[in-house]
């Protein structure tokens, strides 16, 4: 999922502002997915490789001890399996550093680029996540450019009208420095203390 991870960093700047990044705590997402698998399969496979080298072995004895138990009827096997999916999603988190909130129901809207990676990885084919990603980040960037070259033909007329110049050319140097970084793999937490100080006094606007 770090891949994942880095892609969504993108998309908070440059798709639509919508929903939650993950979808993995969903029931008819991808973590949930092979949890059934490994369950309808009796093979755990398919659901250890959701979570990290040092939660394999808590998923492995629980993963045992929910095929004894689904063993003992209809809803002693629906009561086994959401704690086992439970468990994979709760571990699955941990393993991305971030915290479990419990199961979210099926159909839960998710962000639109995490989505169109799912139907990318699902059909083989990356043409329409490409051509969506490069839409949205031409028109941010064109929209944003057009924006400060319109408010620098007026900085000069007051101090207010300066302002409304700058704060439209930090968000455009923000938003193309986002999509640079997260196209980079590049995460705030990794970038030099320089290039952040040389940031902190400007003003932050959401894109």
């Amino acid at each position: 999922m770090r891949m994942i991870k880095h892609f969504s960093l993108m998309v908070a700047t440059v798709w639509l502002p919508v929903c939650a990044f993950a979808h993995c705590d969903t029931l008819d997402g991808p973590v949930v997915q092979a949890g059934r698998k490994a369950l309808e399969s009796s093979d755990v496979k398919s659901a250890v490789i959701w979570v990290k080298h040092e939660h394999e072995a808590e998923i492995e004895t629980v993963f045992k001890k929910v095929l004894a138990v689904r063993k003992l009827g209809t809803e002693a096997k629906e009561v086994a399996d959401m704690f086992f999916f439970e468990t994979l999603v709760r571990l699955h988190r941990a393993g991305e550093g971030a915290a479990y909130t419990g199961l979210k129901p099926a159909g839960t809207k998710v962000d639109p680029a995490i989505a169109a990676v799912d139907k990318a990885v699902e059909t083989g084919s990356i043409e329409s996540l490409s051509k969506g990603l490069r839409n949205e980040v031409g028109a941010g960037l064109e929209r944003r450019f057009k924006d400060v070259v319109a408010k620098k033909k007026l900085a000069t007329k007051d101090v207010e009208a300066g302002r409304e110049f700058v704060a439209a050319y930090v968000e455009l140097t923000h938003y193309a420095e986002g999509i640079h970084n997260a196209v980079a793999g590049v995460t705030n937490e990794h970038k030099s203390e320089s290039d952040h100080q040389s940031h902190t006094s400007l003003p932050r606007r959401e894109p």
